[in-house]
């Protein structure tokens, strides 16, 4: 997997239309739920958008949000990876790059996501601990969970 960190200004008019539709094709189609995935939150100039390529094709996303944007810390969100990549670990390393980065540009930091309820296990491979109630979002059960610095 090739991975690639840009800024909202860094992206060129493919890599957008690129996560535009992975986005889309996992949130609104396979997983049938209608939301405003387009937030405001993509164009902020501190969001870290990270694509992961394979054979040239987009297959793994995260975005990663500056302290205070959706949360006081820095907060790693849409994440997303294509059906082709499912169980051949790629959502790990996705998470482990997206950690990475925040590393570098965060140091020290804590880091928090609103998780879908069933991931909960994933993301705790990874550190993040369950740090609310469950609450409902766009009809899907979801979870706060944050990770401590490393």
């Amino acid at each position: 997997m090739q991975w690639i960190p840009l800024t909202f200004s860094q992206l060129s008019t493919r890599q957008l239309y690129d996560i535009l539709r992975l986005r889309s094709e996992v949130f609104v189609v396979e997983q049938e739920c209608a939301y405003q995935d387009l937030d405001g939150h993509d164009m902020h100039a501190n969001t870290l958008h990270l694509l992961g390529y394979r054979d040239d094709k987009l297959t793994a996303y995260a975005r990663i949000l500056d302290e205070g944007v959706t949360y006081p810390e820095v907060a790693i969100g849409r994440v997303v990876t294509a059906h082709t990549e499912r169980g051949n670990g790629a959502g790990h390393e996705l998470i482990a790059q997206a950690l990475l980065e925040i590393k570098e540009k965060w140091p020290n930091q804590s880091v928090m996501m609103g998780a879908q309820s069933h991931l909960v296990d994933f993301y705790g491979k990874h550190g993040f601990k369950v740090s609310s109630e469950e609450y409902m979002e766009d009809g899907i059960p979801h979870i706060d969970m944050t990770r401590k610095p490393a």
